[in-house]
């Protein structure tokens, strides 16, 4: 305890020096943690995904629809316990900035595929007897304000027209990665009202959802239905869930590698920041370590003196650095969740922050402890400032 005083009564001789290097250090390990939780949250959807659901979409490209009789056939095939279809429906609500996904789905198996959508049971009742009923997640809903019994119009892009919906329901996510900013309505509702404006592209779905009756025969029930629709004029591709998100996440794989390259950029930047200052104060102090030096301690003492100051900056910098990512963290969820909908700090990312504040204090610390240790008396002692 009495080296730890010590150490911190020696790093604040100069006060605005450290504060302003401490500070810089906070900064760089806010930036750190979250670009690494960005980089966490482009697999959260990865993460999330369920090994006993499939996803069967048109073999070319997900833009490309398939047809609804498909339902059936896929039904018969072994291990399938269930089937369920949708349509990402790219509404927009009032203006551009008010994104937020938006899918018609078959309500009750659907729902029943995901559990992870926690409604009340009464909710899904009136949703499933109201053809233009919609749910909605928590998130969404207190954007915007809205509440049950809400009318809300969506202008639709891949589906034009105004298309008006009755807000029965608001769910909220089992779990803290769970996606609550999203809009479900009745498949039914989009193609009886396509059969009347675009006929030719009515009785079409974008995606299959199967839950399987065991996760491991997941392999063997993908290339079943893949085989029976192969050399028919929409070829499927039945991958798990987890497979699907990968592969929008590998379309963006240069963005994460960017991202990823500027956080360790960031921790190289303040790692110099500190050395600079760490070399400063040893430069300062050569005198002191010759003068120790005569009073008997030695080289080791001197290099403790020094080393745990460089630590305890850096530390002092990386705990209030992790403090302050929590609050950035709760902004860029609150006022960005159109965007990021979860974005929530893992413990892991505390602990890398961690482990960078204390990587910058031993980089930072590595010369000016080897110049203060191995400064000879005589040469320190003739040194003035």
């Amino acid at each position: 305890m009495f080296i730890l005083k010590l150490l911190i009564r020696n790093a604040f001789r100069h006060k605005l020096r450290t504060t302003l290097t401490i500070v810089g250090v906070a900064i760089a390990i806010v930036a750190f943690g979250l670009l690494r939780t960005l980089v966490d949250l482009w697999y959260a959807g990865v993460e999330a995904s369920s090994a006993s659901r499939l996803i069967t979409r048109n073999a070319i490209s997900l833009v490309f629809p398939l047809p609804i009789s498909y339902k059936d056939r896929i039904r018969q095939v072994p291990g399938v316990k269930d089937v369920s279809w949708g349509n990402w429906f790219g509404g927009i609500y009032k203006d551009e900035k008010n994104f937020f996904p938006n899918f018609a789905v078959e309500p009750k198996s659907y729902l029943a595929m995901y559990p992870e959508y926690v409604i009340d049971p009464s909710q899904v009742k009136a949703f499933a007897l109201d053809r233009k009923g919609c749910i909605v997640g928590r998130k969404t809903a207190e954007r915007f304000g809205w509440k049950v019994g809400d009318q809300v119009t969506l202008r639709g892009t891949i589906f034009p027209g105004q298309w008006d919906f009755v807000i029965r329901g608001i769910y909220r996510g089992a779990q803290k990665n769970t996606d609550e900013t999203q809009l479900f309505f009745h498949w039914d509702y989009l193609n009886e009202t396509v059969k009347k404006t675009i006929a030719r592209r009515a009785d079409q779905v974008g995606f299959y959802m199967i839950s399987l009756t065991k996760p491991e025969q997941a392999a063997e029930v993908s290339l079943a239905i893949d085989a029976i629709f192969k050399n028919s004029l929409a070829e499927t591709l039945t991958e798990t869930e987890k497979a699907f998100q990968m592969g929008f996440v590998s379309m963006t794989e240069a963005i994460l590698v960017a991202i990823q390259i500027v956080s360790y950029v960031v921790i190289v930047i303040i790692m110099v920041v500190a050395a600079n200052t760490m070399a400063m104060t040893a430069r300062e102090r050569i005198a002191e370590y010759a003068t120790l030096k005569t009073l008997g301690f030695g080289a080791i003492h001197i290099a403790g003196v020094v080393f745990g100051e460089s630590i305890v900056i850096a530390m002092i910098g990386g705990i209030a650095g992790v403090a302050c990512t929590f609050p950035a963290a709760h902004w860029i969820e609150t006022e960005l969740s159109q965007f990021f909908p979860v974005f929530s700090i893992a413990p892991q990312t505390i602990v890398m922050d961690l482990a960078a504040a204390l990587v910058v204090g031993v980089v930072a610390g590595i010369f000016p402890t080897w110049r203060g240790a191995t400064i000879g008396i005589a040469d320190g002692l003739r040194r003035i400032g």
